[in-house]
Order: C-alpha cells, then structure tokens, then sequence
C-alpha cells in the first residue's frame, strides 16, 4: 500500500489504473480510522479493482467555533487499518494542496442541506460537496461509499452526484456499533469513562422510537417526544435536535407513510455525536 500526498502522484496512479481497464473504489475519510471506516474499505474491496482511502481533515466543513485542531489526527494508524484491510492507496494531501492560495470556488446545495446538522453547522455542507467534488475529479472513481450514520451528508452527496451527472455510484454502508450499541465515530474519543457511559442514551432513544413504530405508531410528533424524554434521562446529555424528516429530501414530515428518517444529534458534555434509523430498515424487527 502506498500513501500519496499530491493530486498531481494520484492522477499518475489513476491514468496507470486506468490504463489496465481496472475499476476504483473510494473512501473519502476525515482519519482516525475505526470498524465502521473498515467496512466501506471491505465494501470497495469487494466491487472494485482498487481501493483508494482519502484520509483528508477537511477545514472548509468546520465552522469557527467547531473541532478542526482537535480533531484526532494518527496516519501510522490509519495506515495500518487501510493495509490490514488490503486498501491499493491512502491520498493523504495538506490542505494547501487542495485548497492553494486564492480558492474561491465552491459546491452549494439548498432544501437537503436546510435540516438537521445544516441548521447548527450553517457551513459544513458546502465544505462537504466541495471537498468531494474534488475528490471525485481528482480519483475519478467508479464507486463511493459512505456511511449511513451520517445520513444527511449522505443524501446529499447522492443528490449532488444526480444533479451534477456524474458517473459515480454512490453506496451508503450499515452503521457499524460498539458490542453495547454506540456507534463508531473518531469523536468518541473525546468522551471520558462517564461520558462514554452516558453516550449510550443516543441507541437506547432510538430503539425506544424503533418499538413504538413495530407497534403501528406513525405520528412523528409522538415517537419524537418519546425519544425526547429518553433521552432527558440521561444529565450528561444536551439535545441539538430529534427529527423525523423524509429520507429523500430530508424535509420534516408529520406522518410516516413513506421511506423515513429518525435522526438525532445529542451533546454528551462537549462531544456532539449523531444516530439514526431509516425507517425502511427496521421493518423486518431490526434495532440499531
């Protein structure tokens, strides 16, 4: 496995790749690579020729009072989960290589990008479809995959893809779990021994919002204000938002009558962390 630092190394990998008829698979990442980041590279391994992993703390997606120097940095580490899960490349630039002096240019998004994450992060979505229209342009790859806990970002990348017709596939991969239902994130590494703990209220709210939809509950004011009380048991934890939105344009929605989604976003002391369920999942008995 190699770690390529500028565009112009991976461009010459690709045009070789390229050149061999091979397909590629990316896996565009902020670092700090856990389980959940191993199974979209397990995903690529699987459908494609090569697999390329971009590990890329991207500043365009933090807003001023957010985490971008704190956020866990460890690229010995991400290298060997990507190697020990057979990945061909990490891209690994600075953010001067993607972002050199006088950028002004950017990739917009309005209605997905209005909900949810959108309203407390007003500027994460912009850095996020442009940091990954220039990851597209620079891997030129045949497939994508992301993760299905960050759900918005995921629709949104999907419908930037339809409306920009690129040829790109996007996949969105299951949430992968802690054995006690927490969900991965390079976040949780901020939470102490207590706010680890508490952090299991986010699962615990939404498996109580998952019974009472097997239950023929469809009144989303009523499974919101469930998940809501569940998760004010918990003293360590400070709501940002319970919602359930519309799983194709991530509008608020007052019924479930059609594919849904029930997100939350929840601070434990100072960590924000997100969950959520896609109604569509858990028709069959599933939990998160």
């Amino acid at each position: 496995m190699k770690i390529l630092k500028t565009v112009k190394e991976m461009r010459e990998q690709i045009k070789e790749w390229r050149g061999k008829g091979l397909s590629i698979g990316l896996v565009p990442t902020m670092g700090y690579l856990h389980e959940g980041h191993a199974s979209l590279i397990d995903a690529s391994k699987k459908d494609n020729d090569r697999t390329v992993v971009s590990v890329f703390v991207n500043p365009m997606q933090f807003g001023p009072s957010e985490d971008l120097e704190s956020y866990p940095r460890d690229l010995r580490h991400d290298a060997k989960i990507a190697e020990e899960h057979h990945a061909d490349i990490i891209f690994n630039p600075e953010p001067e290589e993607m972002y050199s002096e006088g950028f002004s240019s950017f990739v917009d998004m309005t209605v997905l990008t209005e909900e949810l994450c959108g309203l407390s992060r007003p500027v994460h979505f912009r850095g996020v479809c442009t940091v990954v229209t220039k990851l597209f342009n620079i891997v030129q790859p045949d497939r994508a995959y992301f993760g299905k806990k960050d759900a918005q970002q995921l629709a949104v990348i999907k419908h930037m893809v339809s409306d920009l017709n690129m040829n790109i596939e996007i996949i969105g991969c299951p949430i992968v779990r802690e054995a006690d239902g927490l969900a991965k994130s390079s976040r949780n590494t901020y939470l102490n021994k207590d706010e680890r703990k508490a952090a299991l209220i986010l699962s615990q709210s939404l498996n109580h919002g998952i019974k009472l939809i097997q239950n023929g509950e469809t009144d989303c004011s009523v499974i919101i204000n469930a998940v809501k009380e569940k998760i004010q048991t918990e003293p360590l934890a400070k709501i940002d938002y319970v919602k359930i939105v519309d799983a194709a344009n991530m509008q608020q929605i007052s019924v479930i009558d059609r594919p849904a989604l029930c997100a939350v976003a929840v601070y434990i002391g100072k960590t924000r962390l997100i969950d959520n369920f896609f109604t569509e999942d858990i028709r069959n008995g599933g939990a998160v």
